[in-house]
């Protein structure tokens, strides 16, 4: 038995913080809260970690990473076609490390768009994390992220490449037509993928056209979501436009990915369906684009002032938001960045708080984690203040348990 002793914790249900803050730890479990809970053994071996003035918090989980791309040596101009598979795989390494030691317990890894020879990298470094060998997060991987040819997630469009350099297979992600996304979808589940990601619209970072345009027709998104449902996996898809947003709720997608251009009906169409929204809104704070093309400056100018208001009309709404990055578009280990960006959009500490906890896992379809509770993961932080007054304590964590087993202190 482990007894974690700490100043207060956060219950992020009702918002409240506690004091003290007590959690009993048992295998990779929470077993009691608070200095009367149940669950002391009394044991001579039980362990006691005094953590001081830290506030204890459930890990922090972010809906949108790759951790496959960014980090150390990689460069956007070389790495498309410099970097084969194992040296992203070890670069990998230190982003999870980086990851998890910022307090995020928990990432969606949504989707490779690399030259990988087939191989869902995402999905082997989710098994040696959870098997001990590296340092990382709990990782839900997707696998290659299915495109069109010529979409925004489509390598050949982001980097300009000539006609015949760096060509994607449909295994790769890159397919058209429905039995083309089809194959694709099912080449993702075959080898490992646990939700599967698309490209529904344009994007800023490519040349592919306005970033709202949609990019899969109507039949090609059904077909996507008819695959993955019926084996029983979740649709996240990279999306902006307004219209877009519309067909792909109207198709079943899960969740939509960044939804900058989002208009009251979008938003209302997401909250009949359940639709989740992943909104990455600290990017349009942070990400350099002054070396981009022209055309790309001209549609982040459009896009990220319309980023910054979007995800505050969405919460008014009753849209249910999760935490998401788009690491390494935030440096993968400054996730926290995403959490003080809502705060400055008009949220309050504890709608981030859920939003990056129980939100969360909603979006994962989990229930064993997210919370400081008896009979849950004992995926727990520790931060130096109260975050229900100051969200930027969480750019400063001080102490990271995963499962039981504490990875910083």
């Amino acid at each position: 038995m482990l007894t974690l002793l700490a100043a207060g914790l956060v219950d992020v249900d009702t918002g409240a913080l506690i004091t003290p803050g007590v959690l009993r730890i048992e295998g990779d479990r929470i077993v009691g809260v608070g200095p009367g809970s149940s669950g002391s053994s009394g044991s001579p071996d039980d362990q006691v970690i005094d953590l001081g003035d830290l506030i204890l918090l459930p890990g922090l989980m972010d809906m949108e990473v790759n951790l496959l791309m960014g980090g150390r040596g990689e460069t956007i101009e070389y790495s498309p076609i410099r970097d084969d598979p194992p040296l992203r795989m070890l670069r990998a390494v230190g982003n999870a490390r980086r990851t998890l030691r910022a307090g995020f317990t928990t990432v969606r890894n949504l989707g490779l768009f690399v030259k990988t020879g087939g191989y869902l990298l995402d999905v082997a470094l989710m098994k040696a994390i959870d098997d001990g060998w590296i340092d990382g997060p709990r990782i839900v991987p997707a696998g290659h992220a299915i495109t069109p040819t010529g979409g925004h997630l489509d390598p050949t469009t982001i980097f300009s490449m000539m006609p015949g350099a760096l060509e994607m297979t449909v295994e790769e992600g890159v397919a058209d037509g429905v039995d083309q996304v089809r194959r694709a979808v099912r080449y993702q589940i075959k080898h490992g993928a646990k939700l599967i990601k698309i490209c529904a619209s344009g994007g800023v970072m490519s040349d592919s056209g306005a970033a709202g345009a949609q990019h899969y027709s109507d039949e090609e998104l059904r077909a996507i979501v008819d695959e993955a449902h019926r084996r029983g996996l979740k649709v996240a898809a990279h999306t902006h436009g307004a219209e877009a947003v519309r067909s792909a709720v109207e198709a079943g997608i899960d969740c939509i990915e960044h939804g900058f251009l989002i208009d009251d009906e979008a938003i209302a169409m997401m909250v009949k369906a359940g639709t989740f929204l992943v909104s990455t809104t600290a990017l349009a704070d942070y990400l350099d684009v002054s070396t981009a093309a022209p055309e790309v400056q001209a549609k982040a100018a459009e896009m990220f002032p319309r980023a910054r208001t979007a995800v505050k009309a969405a919460i008014d709404g009753g849209v249910k938001v999760a935490v998401g990055t788009d690491a390494p578009a935030i440096p993968h280990g400054k996730n926290a960045m995403e959490l003080v960006a809502l705060v400055s959009r008009g949220l309050t500490p504890h709608q981030v708080l859920r939003a990056a906890t129980v939100t969360a896992a909603e979006v994962i379809g989990v229930t064993d984690r997210g919370r400081l509770a008896p009979g849950l993961l004992a995926d727990i932080i520790g931060v130096p203040g109260n975050p229900l007054e100051d969200i930027t304590v969480t750019q400063h964590v001080r102490f990271v348990m995963k499962g039981g087993k504490v990875f910083d202190r």
